[in-house]
């Protein structure tokens, strides 16, 4: 199964500047250090939503969780980046209720 809707996922700015590549966010800096290192920065941030988006298009969904607000999905599967080493991470992308595209939630490594 893949993501419903991937090609309108939609990544929030802040999720990604403020957090995933953000130094100055203590629980976000291990993610920041993770992603910075395969060439990731914060100053080109569209290029890392980018990246996350076709993740989601590109893998397959291999949980789906339901909450209080809505269906979540986790895929794994290698994103491309920038240095072209490609690591293998988990993206995680909820659909609320009332809407029918994916929010980006969260993303982190994952071992081979």
């Amino acid at each position: 199964m893949r993501l419903p809707n991937a090609r309108r996922a939609h990544v929030e700015r802040r999720k990604v500047t403020e957090f995933l590549l953000s130094f100055a966010n203590p629980r976000g800096r291990p993610k920041a250090a993770f992603f910075a290192s395969f060439g990731f920065n914060i100053d080109c941030w569209q290029g890392f939503a980018a990246a996350l988006r076709h993740q989601s298009e590109s893998h397959e969904v291999v949980a789906v969780v339901e909450t209080a607000y809505g269906t979540r999905y986790y895929v794994d599967g290698a994103i491309e980046t920038p240095d072209e080493r490609n690591p293998r991470i988990r993206t995680v992308w909820q659909v609320d209720h009332g809407t029918d595209y994916p929010r980006f939630i969260t993303a982190f490594p994952r071992k081979r």
